[in-house]
């Protein structure tokens, strides 16, 4: 029952380092458990999904060790094939284990997953490959149970809306199949990518991750590996955003500015400076702030996970702008509260339609999902006067450090509890 206190109108200037990828960390994590041996990955969050799936696969018989951003995973006791329904229910990611379980252990118990309230993300993308492979499927009070008698055999299967999580399952349980699977309108994501690298250190057989045709030659057995996890390009894409935002100049150390091209595009034509170089991005507020529109797209396309931050800060640009979500049914959580700061936001079927106004006002808000909370964040650093953040555990899945981070760039932001809030009443 924490809180975050801002007191906003201060611009964020400074450098700030970005965490680790948690989507390539859940990805990677879930993969080093394909082998019975012992894996080190590197440059991983301490963020709640990542502690979550840590759990997870812990009560599979994994051990798990992390220290620092350093995990070490000796996969070899995995024996269980059934997930725990309190700790996957908390996560879209858990579903990544059914790939797992089905690779290695050729049956898999996983319950139907949680997450963020983004709209349907059906798990029928994930079952219908894991059929194409060979395997029984079949989905019974919450459970997805599928079994195959001795191995999965390769195949070929067309992945529908270019899915990201459906690619990366797949590709978890192909790569212990019997012969070559081909994942055709594959996802091009840079996690997809980060995945296929590692099982291929791994000794996984993987050719075409990037492209939207990945084929994946299985192999008997693979091996422990050690690897580095790319920089988290969702994250610094909430700090380049904020910088805009709040009239701020921030400089993202250590990121991979390819990852992030069609938002650092986007914020040019805002009115924002935008330098990348090899060391990273810095951008730096521009002296006016232009409505632009925006349509979501799948890799290499603005991100979808960016549609709610940006919203904040077309929140505050001059004219009208809108942002169409192609990705997901209802990404548009994050306008009620936006709106509680005087944000003129309304939702059009697949679109948010803004209109700017001058600038925002801090009000009591909360984060009904992980990118909405980033959104709300964002509007709270920029508003005049105080925010208080509700349901920040929303936010804690995918941000690690996130208020020491903003403080070192001139924030006023803490974490309290409720009851420290002034007029806040905590049920007992």
């Amino acid at each position: 029952m924490e809180r975050i206190v801002v007191h906003g109108g201060r611009p964020l200037r400074g450098p700030v380092k970005v965490s680790g990828g948690k989507n390539s960390s859940l990805a990677a994590i879930t993969a080093a458990c394909l082998a019975p041996d012992v894996s080190v990955l590197e440059n991983v969050p301490h963020c709640r999904d990542v502690l979550t799936l840590k759990q997870i696969l812990e009560s599979l018989g994994v051990g798990i060790d992390l220290t620092g951003g350093r995990m070490t995973i000796d996969a070899r006791p995995l024996r269980s094939h059934v997930a725990p329904y309190d700790l996957c229910r908390q996560m879209r990611a858990s579903f990544y284990t059914a790939g797992l379980l089905l690779g290695r252990l050729g049956k898999a118990e996983v319950p139907l997953p949680g997450g963020c309230v983004i709209g349907a993300r059906p798990v029928d993308f994930h079952l219908r490959g894991f059929a194409a492979l060979g395997a029984a499927v079949a989905t019974e009070h919450g459970f997805v149970k599928a079994s195959v008698p001795r191995r999965l055999r390769g195949a070929s299967f067309f992945v529908p809306r270019s899915s990201v999580g459906t690619t990366i399952n797949l590709m978890l349980a192909a790569s212990l199949a019997r012969g070559t699977t081909v994942l055709e309108n594959a996802a091009r994501e840079p996690e997809v990518t980060d995945t296929a690298v590692f099982l291929s250190l791994m000794g996984a057989h993987i050719k075409g991750a990037g492209t939207n045709t990945i084929a994946i030659e299985g192999v008997r057995e693979l091996h422990g590996a050690s690897y580095t996890i790319i920089p988290d390009r969702l994250e610094a894409g909430t700090y380049l955003i904020a910088a805009a935002a709040t009239g701020g100049d921030v400089f993202v150390e250590q990121m991979i500015p390819e990852h992030v091209s069609a938002l650092l595009t986007k914020l040019e034509e805002t009115g924002a400076l935008v330098d990348r170089n090899t060391d990273g991005v810095r951008v730096q507020a521009g002296l006016s702030r232009r409505g632009v529109d925006v349509d979501t797209a799948p890799y290499p396309g603005f991100a979808t996970d960016l549609h709610p931050p940006f919203v904040a800060l077309l929140a505050m640009s001059e004219g009208r702008s809108t942002v169409r979500e192609t990705v997901f049914e209802s990404r548009f959580g994050y306008v009620d509260e936006l709106r509680r700061m005087g944000a003129d936001v309304r939702v059009e079927g697949d679109s948010a339609v803004i209109l700017g106004v001058p600038r925002l006002t801090g009000a009591p808000v909360e984060a009904p999902d992980l990118r909405a909370g980033a959104a709300v964040l964002i509007g709270a650093l920029a508003a005049e006067g105080t925010s208080t953040i509700a349901k920040i555990e929303n936010i804690d899945r995918g941000y690690e450090d996130l208020e020491a981070k903003l403080r070192a760039l001139g924030a006023d932001v803490q974490r309290v509890a409720a009851d420290e809030v002034p007029g806040e009443r905590v049920p007992v």
